[in-house]
């Protein structure tokens, strides 16, 4: 299996913020990068089609191979080598992914990171499903109530911007997940005493959005700081979980939603993601205090 650019461009980001700033720096940081990463599947459809419409559809791939030609050139003349230097015995072994991977704390973070993620790719197997079947609506209102969730997280990435550098990474996970886990709860109550609305549901979900992008800022930055000479091997571990994550939770989405009047089970699986992504975040904040 190929790696992906893109993921191996975002866990190399990630691990640049971390060896540049200090840990709560970092979560202040990575939030404003992930609200940055929430705009441009917005505004990335739009361009493209006006590039198609006046230049033809071959000018999409000259536009990526210019700005990214201008990416590489920031990179190479600005950017320069991150990581710190350190004074270290030159016959002291080298800490490998082995060493990392034996950190329950990395797990802690890891998995928080996994489960958060995983309710946003619950919702995006069931939501088109669940839109028409139970709620009865177009095409376009779909593609609207599911752009919903990404506003909610570039609000949450703007939030762990503005104040991620005053608390704990585990802080604002857990302040996060319980935006998530109160949002989907209200919009179980509302189909369990019988009102149903498109409205309402999507309304509940946009807390996922919202929690996601109070968290993962936190448990990017916590994953990377576990040891901080293996950044870059965290970064990239935790995206790989992530990717494995959505991939098990898709399928399970699709097996256990049923093809009408599947909201509630939706708005159940989603709950049950953000709670268990909860419980690593306490569990994180408790392994915090223990090494302290």
């Amino acid at each position: 299996m190929r790696c992906s650019p893109c993921r191996c461009i975002y866990a190399l980001s990630l691990a640049i913020v971390r060896d540049t700033r200090t840990e709560r720096e970092a979560v202040s940081l990575i939030g404003y990068i992930g609200m940055a990463m929430a705009i441009a599947p917005m505004i990335g459809p739009m361009l493209g089609g006006v590039l198609d419409t006046f230049f033809g559809w071959r000018s999409v791939f000259g536009f990526y191979a210019v700005a990214g030609f201008g990416l590489l050139c920031l990179c190479w003349f600005d950017l320069g080598e991150t990581k710190p230097q350190r004074a270290t015995d030159a016959a002291a072994p080298v800490p490998g992914t082995t060493t990392l991977i034996r950190e329950p704390l990395f797990w802690a973070y890891a998995l928080c990171s996994t489960l958060s993620v995983g309710a946003f790719y619950i919702f995006l197997t069931g939501a088109p499903l669940v839109a028409q079947s139970t709620f009865n609506v177009t095409t376009a209102e779909l593609g609207f109530y599911i752009g919903t969730i990404t506003v909610g997280f570039m609000i949450g990435g703007f939030l762990a911007g503005r104040v991620g550098k005053n608390f704990e990474p585990t802080t604002m996970m857990i302040a996060g997940r319980v935006v998530a886990c109160v949002g989907l709860a209200g919009g179980l109550g509302f189909l369990s005493s019988g009102i149903t609305s498109a409205e309402l549901f999507f309304a509940s979900t946009i807390f996922v959005g919202l929690g996601n992008g109070i968290t993962m800022p936190g448990s990017n930055a916590g994953a990377m700081s576990v040891r901080p000479d293996l950044a870059g091997s965290a970064a990239g571990l935790s995206g790989a979980l992530i990717v494995a994550g959505g991939a098990i939770l898709t399928a399970a989405t699709g097996n256990f939603v049923p093809p009408t009047n599947g909201a509630f089970a939706l708005l159940l699986l989603m709950l049950a993601a953000s709670v268990l992504a909860l419980l690593f975040a306490v569990y994180a904040a408790w392994l915090r205090r223990e090494v302290i």
